[in-house]
């Protein structure tokens, strides 16, 4: 009996050796899982953190350097005041892009001819001119000697002087001569593929000649100046020197004007950013009138003699609408109209016409004729 029960209790201590041998490892087994998955946490959020302090440090830099530019602007246009005159005239912007201002025919203006005046020594202006519609036919394929004949014709002429950026060449403009060309001729001066540097002096003196140009052949047949935005500037400015040497227009037409290009600069959308900035005058307004430009269309209302027609949409972004009116009230009681028509004409906001779209109201050729 000893010898079949030793056996059996020396089974039974090794089982139980082995099982809290087995026992013990799990429970370290399952401790050091424990200490793992609380250490998983711990890592992952210094990660997180990680990231974003990495990302709130990038974003300073940007915020830094956004600031620093914003600082540095208007100290490099009050350093440069060049900057300030190209971004009057933006000239160097030619939208639409990838036309051949040669070629008018191609912006479906058939009865269009291309022509380039030289005013002076190495200044060369281009020149459109659209006969009426109803010549359409007659001026297929007719070159430039045809065209220049056909001033002298019984139809009034618009010298028309566009805007600041693109060319002749812009769709709302091509549209306008579209318009205009119901009855008349239209003459676009551009600064698109004219050769020379732009200048509010220069960009008169160019109107000025073509003006010249235009009356030597056209007779008495009359002659309408009509000017667009910051082309107003210089349609007052040609009008005014007309009316000083006694060969006034026989009227002149301001679409969606401004007072002066100080007022215009200070309303216009790309200011608003810096139109509390102390110094605004100072750095951004003097640099411009510094620069020889004034565009003085306040100034210039008072010396003009002829009849006045003035356009404007309520809903004009670019210049506002309030400038216009301001306009309209300094040139009516003005003495150099007291025997002149002065109209002012707004178009309501509902139209949606806003800077460069008037063409298209169906009131545009009754209030023209």
């Amino acid at each position: 009996m000893r010898k079949r029960t030793e056996p059996v209790a020396l089974e039974h201590e090794r089982c139980a050796a082995a099982g809290s041998s087995s026992s013990g490892s799990a429970a370290a087994a399952l401790d050091a899982d424990c200490r793992l998955k609380q250490n998983l946490p711990d890592a992952g959020m210094k990660r997180a953190l990680g990231r974003r302090k990495g990302l709130w440090l990038r974003l300073r830099k940007i915020l830094f350097c956004v600031l620093g530019l914003y600082i540095a602007i208007p100290f490099l246009i009050k350093l440069c005041p060049g900057i300030q005159a190209k971004l009057i005239f933006l000239n160097f912007v030619r939208v639409p892009y990838f036309i051949d201002l040669k070629k008018p025919q191609d912006q479906g203006l058939n009865h269009t001819c291309n022509y380039y005046l030289q005013p002076e020594e190495d200044v060369t202006i281009g020149v459109w001119h659209t006969v009426p519609a109803v010549w359409w036919k007659n001026a297929q394929g007719k070159d430039q000697m045809w065209y220049e004949d056909a001033l002298a014709s019984s139809h009034a002429i618009i010298l028309y002087l566009h805007g600041n950026a693109g060319t002749r060449g812009g769709d709302h403009r091509v549209e306008l001569y579209k318009v205009s060309a119901g009855g008349t001729h239209t003459c676009s001066l551009g600064w698109g593929d004219s050769v020379g540097t732009p200048s509010e002096r220069g960009m008169t003196y160019d109107a000025l000649h073509v003006f010249d140009w235009i009356k030597a052949r056209s007779g008495d047949n009359p002659v309408y100046i009509w000017g667009h935005s910051l082309g107003t500037g210089v349609a007052t400015n040609l009008v005014r020197r007309l009316c000083e040497r006694e060969t006034p227009p026989d009227a002149l037409i301001l679409e969606s004007p401004f007072t002066n290009i100080r007022e215009e600069a200070k309303s216009h959308p790309f200011s608003v950013i810096y139109r509390y900035f102390p110094g605004f005058d100072w750095f951004f307004l003097d640099p411009i009138t510094s620069s020889g430009i004034k565009f003085a269309n306040d100034e210039n209302v008072k010396h003009i003699s002829c009849p006045l027609l003035i356009l404007h949409a309520e809903d004009d972004p670019v210049v506002p609408f309030q400038l216009g009116r301001k306009l309209y009230s300094i040139a009516a009681p003005a003495r150099s109209f007291r025997d002149f028509k002065v109209q002012f004409v707004p178009f309501h906001s509902d139209l949606g016409y806003r800077h460069k779209y008037i063409y298209k109201s169906p009131e545009l050729p009754r209030i023209l004729r």
